[in-house]
């Protein structure tokens, strides 16, 4: 008998291997939206029986969108009354000025994605750099009555996180209603973390997916890299800045890294706080709702706005798609500034047509990378767009975490997105679209100061770097998706 199941042990063992690898195969095949992943998963799963199937279960499968669909499901309130967002549909070709109109198209790709409209009488204020942002957003802070929600990829135990922090605990000894959410990854870059202390002090804090890695990591993924906000529901902030120390200046950095935050008030802002109660109810069930968190909103500016949250859920790729949109209808001038420029092979085809349209393309960025490998991995692609006449600057020290894009000096996209795979793919982001020519003129001149600042890239240049260089950039550009 022994001899008997010893002889067909290896056949159930093949068996139960064939079947594990069919059903992961068949998942791979139905679910994967990006056809080199389910190539990789495939292969992986088949070359290497039971081990691939079992990381393709952990590492392959999209249990964030099951968990966000399950959530959407349950609550009540998401997506808010129209009376609290403004009109469900914007007449947007004509409120746009003359010689804008051609960008009303953007609009119509956005409302096809989006359940949130565009919204008109906003105001949009750009704050630059650390100080001036830091100071609105306490300053807000400490004027709020009723509720304060704040979410960010890193809060660190520095200078700008301890201003913070004793912000939120004045407000919550004042009576007002704080949530706190924070990234499980960002929450670790800086040792020890605030949040033990800020639980002390009873200000409510969710970390977004946390991690018992002990240690953080520049490269991780399905992370909240969304920087949000919401006062009252009346006043909102978003943009690109972190909670962190290197934004200010001081006797120990007089060279802090440069960014820039925004502050809305108008109905857009309902839009930041859906945001955050979606993804605080994600992270706590506890779902945020009722006036102390979305108020009646009156007009307050001249800006037409509109909240775009992207995510590897529900949203998957929504900013990449606003994008896209933006690139297609550009008849004069796209800029575009970002600390990370690593854009898939269709975005850099549509900068590419754009240009060979006649469309100016300027790209701004930095010198110096705080991520070499993200450094080397841009120089790798650089050329395609330089030798289609799109033009780069890099622009020099300190380092610029800016994320702006303009479309014909109306149209522009702010907030926390970056131009590579995990701000567009693979990480949870939010932008705001905006039409308004006065603030575009503002971030133009920002623009300006930086290409005057900076240096032409050019294609010479790129032709110019020695093979071991060129053969470290473009290893490292193999990495691109994970960067």
């Amino acid at each position: 008998m022994n001899d008997l199941l010893a002889g067909y042990w290896p056949v159930v063992v093949a068996a139960l291997a064939l079947t594990v690898a069919v059903v992961a195969s068949a998942h791979a095949v139905l679910r994967k939206r990006d056809v080199r992943a389910a190539i990789g998963w495939v292969g992986m799963i088949w070359l290497v029986p039971f081990a691939g199937s079992a990381l393709y279960g952990l590492l392959g499968i999209n249990r964030i969108r099951r968990r966000a669909s399950e959530l959407k499901l349950q609550r009540p309130h998401p997506r808010l009354p129209e009376s609290k967002t403004g009109p469900a549909r914007l007449d947007l070709a004509a409120a746009l000025p003359e010689g804008g109109r051609h960008l009303g198209a953007i609009g119509d790709l956005v409302d096809a994605m989006t359940a949130l409209p565009l919204t008109a009488g906003n105001a949009i204020r750009p704050l630059i750099g650390g100080e001036i942002a830091y100071g609105n957003m306490i300053g807000a802070i400490d004027k709020a009555s009723r509720t304060v929600g704040m979410t960010t990829y890193l809060f660190d135990n520095d200078r700008a996180g301890k201003l913070f922090a004793a912000a939120l605990e004045r407000a919550v000894d004042r009576g007002v209603t704080v949530r706190l959410l924070i990234d499980g990854v960002g929450a670790r870059y800086s040792y020890p973390s605030l949040i033990s202390r800020l639980r002390r002090r009873g200000v409510p804090i969710a970390e977004f997916l946390p991690t018992f890695v002990p240690l953080h990591m520049h490269y991780a993924n399905l992370r909240n890299h969304r920087k949000i906000l919401v006062v009252d529901g009346r006043v909102g902030f978003t943009g690109g800045m972190n909670i962190r120390g290197s934004y200010l200046t001081g006797p120990k950095n007089n060279h802090a890294d440069q960014d820039i935050h925004f502050r809305f008030e108008g109905p857009v802002v309902a839009h930041l706080a859906d945001t955050f109660a979606e993804d605080w109810a994600f992270c706590t069930r506890e779902f945020l709702e009722g006036d102390a968190w979305f108020p009646e909103l009156a007009a307050a500016g001249q800006a037409i706005a509109r909240g775009i949250a992207a995510g590897p859920d529900e949203d998957f790729e929504k900013i990449r798609w606003a994008i896209l949109a933006a690139l297609s209808q550009a008849q004069k001038q796209v800029r575009i500034v970002t600390p990370y420029f690593l854009p898939d092979q269709m975005l850099i085809t549509s900068l590419v047509m754009a240009a060979m349209r006649g469309v100016q393309i300027d790209i701004l960025i930095p010198e110096r990378n705080n991520l070499k490998l993200v450094q080397w991995a841009t120089r790798k692609q650089l050329y395609q767009l330089l030798a289609r006449g799109c033009r780069v600057w890099s622009t020099p020290p300190p380092f610029d975490h800016s994320k702006l894009m303009t479309v014909d000096g109306i149209w522009m996209l702010i907030g926390s997105a970056n131009w590579d795979q995990r701000s567009l793919r693979l990480n949870f982001e939010f932008d705001v679209e905006c039409y308004d020519r006065g603030l575009a003129s503002v971030l133009e001149g920002l623009i300006d100061a930086k290409k005057a600042a900076g240096k032409p890239v050019t294609l010479e240049q790129m032709n110019d770097r020695s093979l071991p260089v060129k053969l470290r950039d473009g290893t490292a550009w193999l990495l691109s998706p994970y960067l």
